[in-house]
């Protein structure tokens, strides 16, 4: 069972990364006319993440990768793991970009849906978002 949730946080992970790439919205917010350091990402960058996420990944990964028991349209019920502690915190990006290009676990495959790029780019959102400054569990 624990490598099935962990198989559950790594697909939601993968879905969101692909959802949020999946779309290329762009903001018009003063923030993404600055002179930022281009070293730091861009609000339009993910501005695109966000709204992918939001469509695609939040209906079962929650607002903010909180996770929970989730009814599938078809009826299916699955218990999505957290991004934010446990298991989701120790496993390595290669994990969550197997998980969003194969699927499993209810969670479907992405490999046709999203670039390579696309899917980093979510699971740099993962990090960032919902994982920054959060210890692994032990």
């Amino acid at each position: 069972m624990s490598k099935r949730q962990l198989m559950i946080v790594a697909a939601g992970l993968l879905l969101a990364i692909v959802t949020a790439c999946k779309t290329n919205h762009t903001s018009s917010s003063p923030a993404a006319n600055s002179n930022s350091s281009f070293n730091q990402a861009t609000p339009d960058q993910f501005a695109a993440v966000r709204t992918t996420y939001d469509k695609e990944c939040k209906g079962c990964h929650g607002q903010k990768g909180e996770g929970g028991p989730v009814k599938l349209e078809n009826g299916t019920r699955l218990k999505v793991p957290t991004f934010r502690e446990g298991h989701a915190l120790r496993h390595p990006d290669s994990d969550y970009l197997k998980q969003i290009t194969k699927g499993g676990d209810g969670m479907p495959a992405f490999e046709k849906k999203l670039t390579p790029e696309q899917m980093n780019d979510l699971i740099k959102f993962i990090r960032r978002e919902f994982q920054a400054g959060a210890a692994p569990a032990k």
